[in-house]
């Protein structure tokens, strides 16, 4: 047994019993027996730890009222981009590359991914840290799997991926503080991001989301790199339409390009500076502050969207990461 489910086996023994949770306790529900029966054949799972834990969790309504409405399906562009961009988080995200100039170095070199795009993303996720969530990520994970039957799936999954990550990691499972879809750490990762795509930056021999910068940087360098970030590549450009007549028939991209750079060219799309004839582009539209903006996605565009699945979000890390940028310039920063 692990440190950390041990002293959760011995803390559950000595607390006074908790009332079910608003729809029943999670370890009694056919769905709680199936989760503990894959457990068990888990390696490492303390399974009586486990069963504590599925009793403990709470269900918190409130967490499935905001993942009915999310921020990226309510906002226009106009709204969502003053949530992410600010001078002071700019200027913060160029002072975080500072304080960890060897750790962005050495990430940028082996994954190849930019400083200012690792950054971007924490400053989107967690204002560097300033703000990583306020539900406990076992409330979180068990409510949206038991009691959010659009994606119960989904989360049931991510639950007993936060299980066995506790005892791969020695977390404590039941005081982790996350988002409340149930991310975790600075780069808030689900469970099975976690996982697959954590990084022991500093070789300690522990992946830490929340306390240890190597392993922040590092992870979500390599994350953008396993989902096929392109080194020394564009993001997105500024594009405008050269013949609206076929305005209505281009088809909108969100998660992947829709065209090569030539067919969509043909169609009239035009920018500055051209991408390669044979590159998967598509076509972004944002309804800005001051009108419609059209924007070009290149690959490393929609690779950002595979951490969040918004154009909402890979726009705002992409212009976060591109105002960090200046601010490390006005500073002086990024000089050798």
């Amino acid at each position: 047994m692990t440190r950390s489910t041990l002293l959760l086996a011995l803390g559950l023994a000595c607390a006074p019993l908790i009332a079910p949770a608003a729809t029943g306790n999670y370890a009694q529900r056919p769905e709680g027996k199936a989760l503990l029966e894959r457990l068990e054949k888990s390696d490492g799972v303390d399974i009586e730890a486990a069963r504590a834990l599925l009793e403990d969790a709470k269900y918190q309504p409130k967490i499935v009222a905001t993942m009915r409405k999310p921020a990226e399906r309510t906002l226009t562009w106009k709204d969502y981009r003053p949530i992410f961009l600010q001078p002071e988080r700019a200027e913060k995200g160029a002072a975080y590359i500072e304080k960890h100039r060897e750790l962005f170095e050495q990430a940028e070199d082996e994954y190849g991914v930019p400083a200012n795009i690792i950054a971007a993303i924490v400053g989107v996720e967690t204002k560097y840290g300033a703000f990583i969530g306020r539900d406990r990520v076992l409330d979180a994970l068990a409510t949206l799997g038991f009691d959010y039957p659009e994606r119960s799936a989904y989360f049931m999954r991510e639950l007993e991926g936060f299980i066995e990550l506790c005892v791969e990691e020695d977390l404590a499972c039941d005081r982790e503080i996350g988002s409340y879809a149930g991310a975790m750490g600075l780069p808030q990762f689900m469970p099975s991001s976690y996982r697959a795509y954590a990084v022991d930056g500093n070789d300690n021999g522990k992946r830490d989301l929340w306390e240890e910068p190597a392993d922040i940087i590092h992870s979500v360098a390599n994350y953008l790199a396993e989902h096929g970030w392109q080194r020394d590549a564009r993001v997105a450009l500024p594009a405008w339409i050269g013949d609206s007549d076929n305005l209505d028939e281009i088809e909108r991209s969100k998660r992947k390009g829709a065209y090569r750079w030539d067919a969509l060219r043909k169609l009239g799309v035009r920018v500055d500076d051209e991408p390669p004839a044979d590159a998967d582009v598509g076509l972004l539209q944002f309804e800005g502050a001051h009108g419609t903006e059209y924007w070009l996605g290149l690959n490393n565009f929609f690779v950002i969207t595979t951490y969040n699945h918004s154009p909402l979000y890979a726009m705002a890390v992409y212009q976060l990461g591109q105002e960090i940028a200046l601010a490390r310039q006005t500073s002086g920063e990024d000089k050798p």
